[in-house]
């Protein structure tokens, strides 16, 4: 039983991962289409929140598998 519940979680954490660098990744778009000038100021920002949220996704894949 243990061990279900903790793949519940590890893919929960996944799938809201997933969500959110798709977010990250299409608000990116939006923004670099709307102002090409700043692709590169938007283009790091988007990599470091990216990095950001897989960051705390992999925590939380460790904490559920704990």
């Amino acid at each position: 039983m243990t061990g279900s519940i903790a793949a519940v979680g590890a893919g929960l954490a996944a799938i809201g991962a997933g969500l959110g660098i798709g977010r990250i990744g299409g608000s990116a778009m939006d923004g670099i289409a709307r102002q090409p000038e700043a692709a590169s100021k938007i283009q790091t920002a988007m990599l470091i929140a990216a990095a950001f949220v897989e960051a705390v996704a992999l925590f939380a894949v460790v904490v559920a598998l704990m």
